[in-house]
């Protein structure tokens, strides 16, 4: 089956986060993101790969403050009928966090927490570009979803999305770490989260950088914390799973010719 155009494409990525400024100061120098204010409310910052807009960082709304929500990043996956997509997630043990809102110029969406709690928003953009495949730096290449029940929310996002199993990879004692796509083609993968893992069920998107050791090396003396890595995962990349200053949790992924060519150049700039 052809991925779909929009329907389950991951299609924006936003840090929700209590000094915006700090943040993107943080985030430009440890993946490389350009900044600029949006055009509707300067308040909100857009994070751009090359000139192509992938994100954003807003200030941590009242409500979800109150409601305990810490520093994160807020996953948004397409659909062509929000309210459709909220019907339908509700019936199946989905609960909305904030329901179907319309942005001028942006479109309508909606922020759920699937049946084990892993926060997601929907929504129906009024304009997105095709994703590069392979994508470029700066842009997302895969996204993992930590759960209590992977079975069970497979079943849910591929109910909603239309999502397949695609590889599955053998974890020994943490047990099946299980990717999902289209047409055979993985964009992700879903594993049940150790018990010594204290965050809830969540996403985390990681985002294309030229060196992920590098980005590790980096983290600490800008304010974050490496958590896991860097390691080498099947195809020859690289990924780094991190904290930034704040506590929200982000990783980064290099493709080993990213890597190779981006030392090579430090080498030649220090001759």
């Amino acid at each position: 089956m052809a991925q779909p155009a929009l329907r389950g494409r991951f299609v924006w990525h936003e840090l929700l986060t209590n000094d915006p400024k700090a943040a993107a100061n943080f985030y430009t120098r440890i993946i490389g993101w350009k900044t600029q204010a949006w055009d509707k409310d300067p308040s909100y910052t857009v994070l751009l790969a090359a000139n192509d807009p992938v994100g954003g960082i807003m200030r941590m709304p009242a409500e979800a403050k109150a409601g305990g929500t810490p520093p994160s990043w807020l996953t948004y996956i397409g659909t062509p009928d929000v309210k459709a997509t909220v019907d339908a997630a509700t019936k199946l043990g989905a609960k909305i966090y904030k329901p179907v809102t319309t942005i001028p110029d942006v479109g309508p969406f909606a922020v759920l927490a699937d049946p084990q709690g892993a926060v997601f928003a929907v929504i129906t953009p009024q304009s997105t570009h095709e994703p590069n495949d392979p994508p470029h730096l700066g842009e997302f290449s895969w996204h993992e979803l930590a759960t209590t029940d992977q079975a069970a929310a497979l079943r849910f996002y591929s109910d909603l999305f239309g999502w397949e199993k695609t590889e599955a990879m053998d974890m020994g004692p943490m047990g099946t770490y299980q990717m999902y796509g289209w047409g055979g083609k993985s964009m992700g993968g879903i594993y049940n989260k150790p018990k010594e893992m204290p965050a809830p069920p969540h996403w985390l998107a990681y985002a294309v950088v030229a060196d992920s050791d590098q980005v590790a090396a980096a983290v600490p003396g800008a304010g974050g914390k490496v958590l896991n890595g860097p390691m080498d995962v099947p195809g020859g990349g690289r990924i780094v799973m991190c904290l930034d200053p704040e506590g929200a949790a982000f990783a980064t992924h290099s493709m080993a010719e990213m890597a190779a060519r981006s030392r090579e150049g430090a080498t030649a700039g220090q001759r």
